[in-house]
């Protein structure tokens, strides 16, 4: 993964939350868990791409890991659809940095 796209990520998810912390579920890791004021908590994991299929599956292994309702994201640079994998949100890190909170 490149460190400056996971930077960005952190910096704007301190922007957009109150907390943000890195989360260990049955031994996996979740790069990160955003705690809101008003939203509760997300989960985010990224991933310069995932266009390989073991890729896509080490990025959502952890996500799936966590087996309560709130929402779970994998931030890529890919270009595309953003699909859903088991209730998982594949966005494109460019477009999720330029939206609005």
């Amino acid at each position: 993964m490149r460190p400056h796209l996971f930077h960005a990520v952190y910096l704007e998810l301190r922007r957009r939350y109150k907390d943000v912390y890195v989360g260990k579920w049955d031994g996996y890791e979740v790069d990160f868990v955003a705690v809101g004021r008003d939203t509760g908590i997300a989960y985010y994991q990224v991933a310069f791409s995932s266009a390989d299929p073991a890729t896509l599956e080490r990025g959502l292994r952890p996500l799936r890991a966590i087996r309560d309702s709130n929402p779970k994201y994998l931030l890529t640079a890919d270009i595309g659809l953003g699909p859903v994998y088991d209730g998982i949100r594949k966005l494109n890190v460019t477009e999720w940095l330029l939206r609005p909170p």
